[in-house]
Parts: C-alpha cells; structure tokens; sequence
C-alpha cells in the first residue's frame, strides 16, 4: 500500500494535521498496520518536498503547535493518476507457510514436524477468521470495518484451501524436497 497516496486522499476532503491523517488512516483501514505518528509525519515532509503538499498554517489550541498540511495541485493529480492505475498482480509471492513447511522438511531429523506445523497453523487461521467473523457481524460495525474484515477473511481462507492442498500432497513434497 502506497502510504503516500494513502495519505494524499485523506487530505483530499481538506487540510489536516499529522495526528488527524494518522487517525483517520487506522480508522479507515481497521485490518491494516496502523501507521506510526513517525512515518506519517516523515511521508508529509516528503510530500511537501515534492509539492504535492504545502503547509497550510500552524496551530495550537492551548497545546503543542501543530501544523496544517493541504494538498497542491499537483497532489490531487498523482493522486487522481494513481487511483486509475491498475494494480498488477505480484509476480513472487513471498508464502511464509510454505518456506516453513520445506524447512520442516529439510530438518525433519532435527524434530521439526511440517504436517504438525500445517495444523497449528490451521488452528492459528482459524482463530483469526473467529474474531474477524465477530468483528463484522457486531452489530455496531461500519461497514469499512466489515469490507476490510471480508478482505482478511478471504486471504485467510485461500490460505486454508491451500494448507489443505499441501498437507494432502505432504508425502510427495517431502520426496521432492529430500530428494536432492
């Protein structure tokens, strides 16, 4: 996720602060990573460098200043390119799960158990899928909560099927993967 962007459509509706785009960005984005206070305020002074925001004054209301940030522009329309541009899918993927079900393999003589892995694994999922699933049918949930929550579970889920592949195909990926 580009957190440049992120942040450039946050400021679309109007000048914020640095603390509001951080809060409205883990309000927005529930499932994400919430951004830390340091990396918004860091992407802001690349976003002004590159005038694709400007500072638009400096407050305090009684507490620490706080400086207003609006977008040029020039932000509006990267921002307005970006959204159009097509997201190509990732040509690697980088399947933790799958690194740790051949390293079980490979040192299997040392007490590592691929299949064991697969099910806790499994169990982890599943646990996850529970509390997102009570997440999104609370009856006070918004619906960016319930998007982002059916987002996670559908990953979550791929990952189970293919947990399941795996574990059914055990044998002959430990054939394989010994082999040589």
């Amino acid at each position: 996720m580009s957190t440049r962007h992120v942040l450039l459509g946050l400021l679309a509706s109007g000048p914020r602060h640095g603390y509001d785009l951080k809060r409205r960005h883990d309000e927005r984005f529930p499932q994400a990573r919430p951004l830390a206070y340091a990396q918004v305020y860091t992407t802001l002074q690349r976003l002004v460098r590159d005038g694709l925001v400007e500072v638009e004054g400096t407050d305090s209301d009684g507490g620490p200043e706080r400086t207003l940030y609006r977008v040029t522009a020039d932000g509006s329309r990267q921002l307005l390119d970006w959204t159009r541009e097509i997201t190509p899918p990732a040509p690697h993927v980088t399947n933790e799960i799958f690194a740790k079900v051949v390293v079980s393999i490979l040192v299997a003589e040392q007490g590592a158990d691929p299949d064991t892995h697969l099910h806790e694994q499994r169990a982890a999922h599943m646990a996850r899928m529970r509390e997102l699933t009570a997440l999104k049918t609370d009856p006070g949930a918004d619906l960016t909560t319930v998007l982002s929550a059916d987002y996670a579970l559908a990953h979550l889920d791929a990952d189970l099927r293919w947990m399941a592949s795996t574990a059914a195909r055990l044998a002959t990926l430990t054939a394989e993967v010994t082999a040589t």
